[in-house]
């Protein structure tokens, strides 16, 4: 065999093996693309895609029972006014934190001197992390409640001036594991449209972070107010990720600007946040609404949403304390309601009280009346008010969030159907 015949059979050999390749990376190829989960090119993503399994938010863990202790690892201002105040918390005990929902509530338990007696008492405060999901801390923002307006003599926020006068680096404090159904929707991965009103900013802020730092290719809407640029929170922050995500559309409204707060530059609308401003700015599509504020806000919005065709189940808001909003959907009687007066009996307390349904429920009831209930969220959701009913018979004004032991009731939401007995 010459040595020219052997090149040849030698380059034959090669091309055969380098086809042969070819043919079975085509095909390997080929199978990937048509079988999903195959390592390969990553398959093409819709502006709306749902988040992964890498992505979502993790199936939540077993929260811990009761209450857990947390150091405060740092906190910082937020406002020109430096009426809001974060809180950054971290487990005493070490353990990586359960993840949470972006959007949801801690409960913490509070030994606050009474400003009056100066005797020490037990408070319970709910409070929206403000945060995304983090295995070693957690993060809330509160602002100092002042007096209420026209009572400038009135007590402020007890457990707000506790925070902000009494918790420093390295304060412990009893918290709650986070809970609340007012969350981040991702069974279904629609655009998202965020209104905050003050401090119910919040929450926002916790969904916000969440989807922007996961890649979520869903586009959102933040629409925030505030009086002017002395009461905006982490001003800078928003403006980073407006400028760094085109899908993130950002509305800050003032409604009273200062001189130097410029329309365009410190916030882009001058007026409060109504149905007018999101018309104007909101395409026609199918999106899901997160509202959180004070109550005329709520009060306006909520229904306004529903009058324009969105849909009740694509509103979601949460409040806290007097901004509560009723929440649609079924109450959750225990049997038919009763006609005729009612009589509530507070067996701790020794005292027999005739039903005012002007009192709204059987909480405000017994706070008209000087009886000690514990509260925190007064909707439902935290179950702090939690109190034995040993006869008689609720009913609740909205589906309570927090679950109820037999023989129990949230006072915060329930209104009698005839006589009954509180321990209280």
């Amino acid at each position: 065999m010459s040595t020219g015949t052997l090149a040849l059979i030698i380059l034959a050999a090669i091309l055969a093996q380098v086809a042969a390749a070819v043919l079975i990376g085509f095909r390997r190829r080929r199978k990937e693309h048509q079988e999903p989960g195959v390592r390969g090119a990553p398959p093409a993503i819709s502006p709306h895609t749902p988040p992964t399994a890498a992505t979502r938010t993790p199936a939540a863990l077993p929260a811990w029972e009761g209450f857990r202790e947390f150091t405060v690892q740092r906190r910082e201002y937020e406002d020109a006014n430096r009426t809001v105040c974060s809180f950054y918390l971290a487990p005493v005990d070490g353990k990586p934190l359960p993840p949470f929902r972006p959007g949801q509530f801690l409960t913490f338990r509070l030994s606050v001197e009474d400003p009056e007696t100066r005797e020490l008492g037990t408070v319970i405060r709910c409070y929206s992390l403000s945060d995304a999901p983090r295995p070693d801390h957690y993060r809330v923002s509160i602002k100092r409640v002042p007096a209420p307006p026209g009572h400038p003599d009135a007590p402020p926020g007890l457990a707000s001036g506790f925070f902000h006068d009494r918790v420093h680096e390295g304060s412990r404090l009893l918290v709650r594991a986070p809970s609340g159904h007012f969350h981040l929707q991702e069974d279904e991965p629609l655009p998202i449209v965020l209104i905050g009103g003050g401090i119910g900013i919040t929450p926002m802020l916790s969904i916000l972070d969440y989807v922007l730092g996961q890649g979520d290719r869903r586009e959102v809407w933040l629409y925030y107010g505030v009086r002017n640029g002395n009461e905006h929170i982490m001003k800078e922050r928003l403006l980073g990720l407006a400028g760094t995500h085109a899908g993130f559309h950002l509305h800050v409204c003032y409604s009273a600007p200062r001189e130097n707060d410029v329309e365009g530059v410190d916030y882009q609308h001058c007026g409060r946040i109504d149905m007018a401003l999101l018309r104007n700015t909101l395409k026609l599509m199918r999106y899901q609404f997160y509202v959180c504020g004070p109550r005329p806000l709520m009060e306006s919005l909520v229904p306004a949403l529903e009058a324009w065709g969105v849909d009740s189940g694509d509103i979601h808001y949460e409040s806290f304390g007097p901004a509560a909003l009723p929440k649609h959907g079924k109450t959750a009687p225990v049997a038919a309601p009763s006609a005729g007066p009612a009589t509530i009996t507070f067996s701790r307390s020794g005292r027999r009280i005739d039903w005012d349904p002007a009192a709204g429920s059987l909480l405000g009831l017994a706070e008209a009346n000087g009886i000690e209930v514990m509260s925190g969220c007064r909707v439902g959701s935290c179950g702090s008010c939690q109190t034995a009913l040993s006869a008689g018979e609720v009913e609740y004004s909205q589906d309570p969030d927090a679950e109820i032991a037999p023989g129990h009731c949230l006072p915060c939401i329930a209104t009698p159907r005839g006589d009954l007995t509180l321990e209280a």
